[in-house]
């Protein structure tokens, strides 16, 4: 397997090189606003520690992935007034997996409204601004 790479785009991010509509962040896990939403409201949950993917990150590290990814969707149901929730996360580039920086993709969903497909479009700054405020209240009130 192909070594992690400090360079990659997530890492950048957590260290404040780029920025990011950040919705929630605690000693473990950062999540943020994915640019190219697939839905409104599509986030991002990463490890702080430096992890290709699930392959090589420890099981404690994960966990707290996971659960940062449970708080998420928790909050996206009420903040999007979802039906459910999408959770995926790929795994090398025959898995899907693009940045290579383990992420989980917590998206709200609406029944009969689709995806868009990856990467299809950068969302309006406006919208992802206000997306980052209505899930981080939601994340607030719990």
């Amino acid at each position: 397997m192909t070594a992690y790479d400090a360079n990659n785009i997530f890492a950048k991010i957590l260290r404040g090189e780029l920025p990011c509509y950040k919705v929630y962040e605690d000693e473990h896990v950062f999540a943020f606003l994915d640019i190219m939403p697939r839905v409104p409201g599509h986030t991002l949950v990463i490890p702080k520690v430096a992890a290709r993917n699930i392959l090589d990150i420890k099981p404690d590290d994960y966990a707290h992935v996971a659960r940062g990814a449970h708080r998420i969707a928790a909050a996206a149901m009420k903040a999007f007034e979802a039906d459910g929730i999408t959770v995926q996360q790929f795994n090398e580039p025959a898995g899907g997996q693009v940045v290579f920086h383990l992420h989980m993709h917590v998206m709200p969903r609406h029944d009969g409204v689709a995806m868009l497909p990856p990467a299809s479009r950068k969302e309006d700054d406006k919208v992802l601004r206000e997306h980052a405020a209505k899930l981080t209240a939601a994340l607030k009130a719990g």
